[in-house]
């Protein structure tokens, strides 16, 4: 298997190195034809969110392809490749696909479960799709990835995190609020333009708050946020500032450092304040929970009362994806032999046909129904002889090392599979590449 994965998350890189290296929707394309133009790479798919740049791959070679793939990243961002190195992580063939599935199920997510990013990928996919840089290896791939994070999430109720955690946040903040304010009349500050922060200002809206300011340190990003939301936008720096105004804090930006110092909660005479810290790791210093008027919350609190997804929860959803990762490369085992196989048929129909000619030119009066009659004998007699090894070299390709059994008949029959695939491509696909 030729897969290949190298990117950069919230797990490997701090957010301002995935801002750098995060790539517009709107330029999807435009990288994924950028890497399909190298030699070492044949199909290609970008996903580009808040919290990870990957870059999914069909390679001919290993090292090539990461060293461009490195370079490419390396010119848009304007990062050194010995900087951005330290960040990427680099997943190939089994473990690859382990990888793009664990990501459709939501299971390498800031929050493990939510489901936004089987959207991602679907949007990805299909982007790539439409550029014609996606050819069958990805369209496999794809289309196996997305049906298992839709069955991961049926079937383990695991995309309830997000929203059960913003949701009980947000019930939180009610509580405490409810005694000085109603929401029509709060100021609420998201920090963290992801997908986070829009699904609790989505549901601040539902729930009547209309004063709402994005802080993030990506202009770009947090703009968009406050356009959807009907907010405002605020830039990083002043962020001690709107906290002062504001009755309610949510921060989950996906940093790897503290982002809300207690020094920038300043005091509050009298006036309450909530804080919902709802990122991995925290945004915000814990300490400001015992600032007078302050509540604070944090994932913590949140697990206690049964938003988080439970460990058995993501037991479950990981003994899903183990069991589609087997299956899933278990095919394409399969896959790979087959060319193989169809090899094998076409040499024994060559030497079929070579002996029926020579049969002709010894017998030239030969009735034709005898003839006939010899042709399909030889022709059942050469498929029974077949049958059971094609058959059992298919079985044995979905094991471990499987493609050493279609090595080992390429070697004593003298096959070339890529010839044979030419010869049983149909005549116009043929024409189309030549």
């Amino acid at each position: 298997m030729s897969l290949l994965v190298v990117g950069l998350s919230h797990r490997t890189a701090p957010i301002w190195a995935l801002e750098q290296v995060s790539v517009p929707e709107a330029e999807l394309a435009k990288v994924a034809d950028e890497l399909c133009r190298s030699e070492s790479i044949s199909e290609v798919i970008v996903v580009s969110t808040c919290n990870r740049v990957e870059i999914y791959a069909d390679v001919a070679r290993f090292h090539p392809a990461v060293a461009d793939i490195t370079g490419v990243l390396s010119r848009r961002s304007g990062l050194a490749v010995s900087v951005l190195g330290e960040y990427l992580y680099v997943n190939f063939a089994e473990a690859a696909a382990e990888h793009v599935l664990s990501v459709a199920a939501g299971l390498d997510s800031m929050v493990v479960g939510e489901s936004q990013i089987l959207g991602q990928v679907r949007t990805a996919y299909t982007l790539s799709t439409q550029t014609g840089s996606v050819g069958s290896v990805l369209h496999e791939l794809a289309q196996t990835a997305l049906r298992v994070g839709k069955r991961v999430h049926t079937d383990t109720g695991i995309d309830r995190a997000g929203a059960s955690i913003v949701s009980v946040a947000l019930d939180h903040a009610d509580r405490v609020l409810a005694r000085s304010s109603g929401p029509d009349a709060r100021r609420a500050v998201i920090v963290g333009a992801g997908s986070m922060g829009a699904l609790a200002g989505a549901q601040l809206r539902r729930r009547g708050v209309a004063d709402i300011v994005v802080v993030n340190r990506s202009p770009e990003r947090g703009q968009r946020l406050a356009v959807t939301l009907q907010g405002r936008f605020a830039a990083m720096d002043h962020l001690a500032d709107e906290i002062a105004e504001a009755d309610l804090v949510i921060s989950s930006t996906g940093a790897t450092g503290v982002v809300v110092e207690a020094e920038a909660v300043r005091p509050r005479s009298g006036r309450p304040l909530v804080i919902l810290d709802i990122a991995v790791p925290h945004d915000v210093d814990p300490s400001v929970g015992a600032l007078a008027d302050v509540t604070y919350v944090d994932l913590e609190l949140l697990r206690a009362e049964g938003a988080v997804v439970s460990d058995a929860e993501i037991e479950a959803a990981t003994r899903i994806v183990a069991e589609e990762v087997a299956d899933y490369l278990a095919a394409q085992q399969r896959l790979a032999v087959a060319p193989t196989v169809t090899a094998l048929r076409a040499r024994a129909n060559q030497v079929i046909d070579a002996e029926l000619a020579r049969l002709d030119a010894r017998l030239p009066g030969l009735e034709a129904a005898v003839r006939t009659e010899v042709a399909g004998a030889v022709r059942r007699a050469v498929e029974k002889v077949l049958h059971a090894p094609t058959v059992r070299v298919k079985e044995l390709a979905a094991r471990p090392g499987g493609d050493s059994y279609a090595q080992a008949l390429q070697e004593l029959f003298d096959l070339d599979p890529a010839a044979a695939e030419s010869v049983a491509m149909p005549r116009s696909a043929r024409e189309g590449t030549s």
